[in-house]
């Protein structure tokens, strides 16, 4: 008798997907068993990672701001950071209009901080709002060419939002996502283009957020990479 030896992550979707064989159209509710479950083990394994993040914000163009940060999951699974560069001050400009213009400048930086906190809300995908969203029955199921199934939630985080994923039919890890959202008002449209990508463990991570706040025009440009055991 031959015993299967293999990640986490495998075992968990094994089970999770051994389920939707027998079914041919598998509905809503067990994509989103089978999405919480990659998910979670994905989660387990990554929490004895660390990472470089890089955030790079422009506007209308111009890069205003480059931040490196290595980061880690702390005792209690929260995701801590160390900078590894520190921004230039900036020069002070004298008088009225410079007064004028740092205020615009401070309001400006503000939003691009927020904007930086809205994609942290997004990525990675919270099981909780997930299923949240799926029994309020704002979730639906659309199946796409290449072996590959959208799950769109909406009030995902804010009401109004729109947060689309599609998913590998072969082995239930999201591939890509593209969240419809806003900052200060629903006037105020942002959009999220989310790719993801693997380990060598099949844990799932997003290497690459883009934020695009077209009406501002602010870009945030997030990047996950050089992925390794933490103490290793």
């Amino acid at each position: 008798m031959k015993t299967y030896i293999g990640t986490p992550i495998h075992i968990a979707l094994l089970l999770v997907s051994g389920s939707l064989v027998f079914a041919q159209q598998p509905t809503v509710q067990e994509r989103v068993v089978a999405l919480k479950a990659s998910l979670a083990a994905s989660q387990a394994i990554l929490n004895k990672y660390e990472w470089v993040e890089t955030i790079v914000v422009s506007l209308k163009g111009e890069e205003k701001s480059r931040q490196m940060n290595r980061c880690y999951h702390g005792a209690d699974g929260k995701v801590q950071k160390i900078p590894l560069t520190t921004p230039a001050p900036a020069p002070k400009k004298r008088g009225l209009r410079g007064k004028i213009a740092e205020a615009k400048k401070e309001e400006m930086t503000d939003y691009m901080k927020d904007a930086v906190a809205l994609v942290k809300q997004y990525v990675p995908p919270e099981p909780v709002l997930i299923q949240r969203a799926k029994d309020a029955g704002k979730a639906s199921l659309t199946p796409l060419p290449g072996q590959r199934v959208r799950l769109t939630f909406v009030d995902y985080v804010k009401a109004g939002d729109s947060f689309a994923l599609d998913l590998d039919l072969s082995n239930n890890l999201p591939v890509e996502a593209k969240v419809v959202t806003y900052l200060d008002s629903k006037e105020d449209v942002v959009a999220l283009d989310i790719r993801f990508a693997t380990l060598q463990n099949s844990a799932t991570y997003a290497p690459s957020v883009v934020l695009n706040a077209k009406a501002k025009g602010i870009v945030v440009d997030v990047q996950n990479s050089g992925y390794r055991k933490s103490g290793s």
